[in-house]
């Protein structure tokens, strides 16, 4: 049974999650990173992985709100809108963010880290202004 998530791609029954080579479609937007993605009672698992199937980390999100799954290598190194990482670092980005998964509601980046690890940023999407007073108001182009 597939439920369909935003513009996203099919979510499968959440059976699978936190396993390096899940029976899950890849949905990664990055060709150096698998994402799988697992639907269960309204919520949305998100869960990255490296080219090597090693679970990077994951995030449940439902209505616009998100939480960190303690799976993963880097779970530790995830964040939120509500939640910073749980683990404090003096790592520097080692490279730009990286678009792992965006699906028009939730976007996901990987970012390298000089130590050797990766932080994982999940957030809502951007959604694109409408409403051409409110767009004018704030000084966003419209629609």
């Amino acid at each position: 049974m597939a439920v369909a998530t935003g513009t996203a791609l099919a979510a499968t029954p959440a059976t699978g999650l936190g396993q390096s080579w899940p029976n899950a479609s890849d949905v990664s937007t990055n060709p150096n990173f698998h994402v799988y993605v697992f639907a269960m009672g309204g919520v949305q698992y998100i869960q990255v992985n490296d080219l090597n199937g090693n679970v990077l980390g994951s995030v449940g999100t439902a209505g616009g709100q998100f939480i960190t799954l303690p799976i993963g290598r880097f779970a530790q190194q995830v964040v939120t809108p509500s939640q910073p990482a749980s683990a404090s670092t003096t790592a520097a980005a080692a490279a730009t963010p990286a678009t792992v998964y965006a699906d028009g509601t939730t976007t996901v980046t990987a970012t390298p880290l000089n130590d050797g690890t990766v932080r994982l940023n999940a957030m809502a999407a951007a959604q694109p202004c409408t409403d051409p007073i409110d767009c004018n108001m704030k000084g966003i182009t419209g629609p």
